[in-house]
Parts: structure tokens; C-alpha cells; sequence
């Protein structure tokens, strides 16, 4: 278990991130490895539309320790690599995206996909499947709506599942309302939030800080 100290939640705008829960789609429980806001400059003025949290499995930790640890949170939120790893790492992820402005279902997955799309050809991997895996989730997102403080919930698992779930508020449901087998679009979800030209460069940052400290917290308790 990671520990306490430094797992503690995390508020972001008025939405609370628990230090840990339990992803629809997986038996495990998670940490917080971070949170942070998404959103644009509009007109001079910095405007936020969700609160995201990014989630990881225990064993993630000792699993990017073998390759970052020593290196400082500044040297993990600007490398490409960094992020890389934890897309394809072999541990479940889970991410929470809560509203603070509103968005249709349409709205929001049609930005996702056109990101999941744009990553995929920026490297060469956009196949038949890929684009199949974009209809599907498309489909789930096609009549939903998220009114302020209502979730949107990915759980990707390393074998290649993304399980979708909606909440009308910060709550975790037990079950998601789809799950789509595509490893390549699990992936691409979450580089499309903490990656190199993702959404949310105040989550990754979050992340990089907050595995830094697990990591040198690790390398003590081995030391001792």
C-alpha cells in the first residue's frame, strides 16, 4: 500500500478526489497519483471545464521505479517517455473527469476522438480496428448529457479494456456503462489527458510530483 502521507485527496475547483478507490471494471483498489483542471484561454481569460483525476494500481510505483527512479518531478513532467510509460505500463489505470462547466456526451467524446486519432496517426498506428473502437465510443456518449459536478469514468485495464461508467456526481458506480476491447484506444485516452500534447498538463504535473516523492519514498524504505 502506498503510503498515507502522501497519498491524500486532492480538491480540485469544488470537486473532492479521494485518495483511493475502486474503479468500476476492476477488483483493485488505486491510489491517487494526481488531478488537475482541463481547460483554455478564451478571450484573455483562462476558462476551466473539468476537474480530472488520474488513478493507478500499487504496483505501478515499483513498476516506473525501475526506470525513473532518482529523477526529479520536473525531469518526469517534460519527458515524453515518462508519460508514455504509465499509458503502457502494466497496471490498471483509472481516471475520473468531472464537469465543472456542462458538456453534451457529444460534445465531450467528439474532442476525445478526434485526440485518440490525432495521437494514433502521429504514430503510424491508426488501423481498421482503431476506427471501429472510435464508433463504439462514440455510441456510448451519444445521448448522455453532464450538467456541472456529474463523471465521466475510464477504467483501462493492461490486457486492453476501457471501461466506461457515467456519474451524476463524484460518486464511483460499481459497474460502467460500456467496455470496449481495444488496448491501442484504452492507451490513447489517457495519453490524450496527461500525455504530451494532452488536455491537462496540470494533471500530469500533479502526477510527476506525486510519483517522484512514491519513488523516493520507496528507495528509502529499501535503503532502511
Amino acid at each position: 500500500m502506498a503510503p498515507q502521507d502522501i497519498i491524500t485527496p486532492i480538491t480540485i475547483e469544488t470537486v473532492k478526489f479521494p485518495s483511493h478507490v475502486k474503479p468500476p471494471g476492476s477488483t483493485n483498489t488505486h491510489f491517487l497519483a494526481g488531478a488537475g483542471v482541463r481547460g483554455m484561454e478564451i478571450n484573455g481569460t483562462f476558462v476551466k471545464f473539468t476537474a480530472i483525476g488520474v488513478y493507478m494500481e500499487d504496483k505501478a510505483v515499483k513498476s516506473l521505479s525501475v526506470k525513473w527512479k532518482g529523477k526529479s518531478a520536473r525531469e518526469m513532467n517534460e519527458s515524453v517517455e515518462f508519460s508514455r510509460d504509465i499509458v503502457n505500463g502494466p497496471f490498471e489505470k483509472f481516471t475520473q473527469v468531472t464537469m465543472i462547466l456542462p458538456l453534451t456526451g457529444e460534445q465531450y467524446s467528439g474532442k476525445v476522438a478526434e485526440n485518440c486519432v490525432n495521437i494514433w496517426k502521429s504514430h503510424g498506428i491508426y488501423t481498421d480496428a482503431e476506427a471501429k473502437a472510435i464508433e463504439q465510443f462514440l455510441k456510448v456518449f451519444k445521448d448522455a448529457n453532464f450538467p456541472p459536478g456529474a463523471s465521466i469514468l475510464f477504467t483501462q485495464l493492461p490486457q486492453g479494456s476501457l471501461t466506461i461508467a457515467f456519474s451524476k456526481d463524484s460518486s464511483i458506480p460499481e459497474v460502467g456503462n460500456a467496455v470496449i476491447e481495444n488496448k491501442l484506444l484504452a492507451e490513447a485516452v489517457l495519453e490524450s489527458i496527461i500525455g504530451k500534447n494532452g488536455v491537462s498538463p496540470a494533471a500530469r504535473e500533479s502526477v510527476a510530483e506525486r510519483l517522484a516523492e512514491l519513488m523516493k519514498h520507496e528507495a528509502d524504505d529499501t535503503e532502511n
